[in-house]
């Protein structure tokens, strides 16, 4: 997979991760416990590592302090190592409301020995099912990777260590499932998803295994919370924002070109039964 890093976007990251990350900010800063405080646990200088715990009793989760609309969003992840079969970490973008918006995603854990799956979904106006899965190319439980949001007027790219693994255009035709009206924190949890996680639930959490710990690392945030009016009246400045992150380049269309051809597994848009007539916005989307 290294001819999947793209080096011209390698080095525009580097600049925005530079940017964002002047002095490392602590947990409490930028998080707060959603539940489960005593499942939560923070480590290394000024709390820069973060781990959330399942057990028979509880998962955990954690979410930003504040909320953004429009900007790149990142953090690194070592997801639950060895059997994980049953077990979800979820990590995503919402806006916490009826008709929420949100942009997942999510680890589903499986056993031993066996891949890792990404599924990642939209949400828009409270409507989701627009799953897409892939296997990922590495253990992600060995090593931290990175998975960031690249979200701007124009399209929203997820990124795993800087390889576009899914794209959501605005068009004409799909401004009606753009989000773009509801700023959205970020929230990470980790939980017991045993009834459809693994095989379609087919396989159990093993609890000797317990507790299942997933770490964090690296937050980066480069974009305009809800409270900053002069921020969310101009996005034409930040590099995020620039006509250069409008779109992917060549090189980043044919990295997700060698995701979707060797790694996707399940694509909502291709799936017939489910959907006869494919979703507007599969129309400008990558097949």
């Amino acid at each position: 997979m290294e001819r999947l890093f793209v080096a011209g976007f390698a080095l525009l990251l580097a600049v925005s991760f530079a940017q964002a990350k002047q002095r490392p900010p602590t947990f409490d800063e930028n998080f707060s416990v959603m539940w489960a405080d005593d499942h939560v646990q923070t480590t290394g200088e000024n709390g820069s590592l973060v781990q959330l715990m399942l057990d028979r009793n509880s998962g955990s989760a954690f979410s930003t302090i504040k909320k953004y609309l429009f900007g790149f969003i990142s953090m690194n992840l070592k997801l639950v190592p060895g059997d994980s079969a049953g077990v979800v970490t979820a990590y995503y973008l919402s806006s916490e409301t009826d008709n929420r918006d949100e942009l997942d995603f999510e680890f589903l854990g499986n056993r031993s020995g066996q891949p890792y799956t990404l599924q990642t979904n939209v949400y828009s106006n409270g409507k989701g099912e627009r799953e897409q899965r892939l296997m990922l190319w590495f253990d992600p439980s060995q090593d931290f990777h990175a998975y960031s949001f690249l979200w701007n007027k124009h399209h929203i790219v997820f990124y795993v260590d800087k390889t576009p693994v899914r794209v959501h255009r605005l068009t004409s035709a799909t401004q009606d499932v753009f989000l773009s009206k509801q700023p959205m924190r970020l929230i990470s949890s980790i939980w017991n998803a045993d009834g459809w996680a693994t095989r379609g639930g087919k396989e159990k959490i093993d609890w000797s295994g317990a507790p299942f710990v997933a770490s964090y690392a690296e937050f980066t945030v480069d974009g305009c919370d809800e409270g900053d009016a002069a921020c969310l009246a101009n996005t034409s400045s930040p590099w995020w924002d620039r006509p250069s992150s409008w779109e992917l380049s060549v090189q980043e269309e044919q990295a997700l070109g060698v995701v979707r051809s060797k790694f996707l597994i399940y694509d909502y848009c291709l799936d017939t039964n489910r959907n006869p007539s494919p979703p507007t916005e599969c129309s400008v989307n990558p097949k």
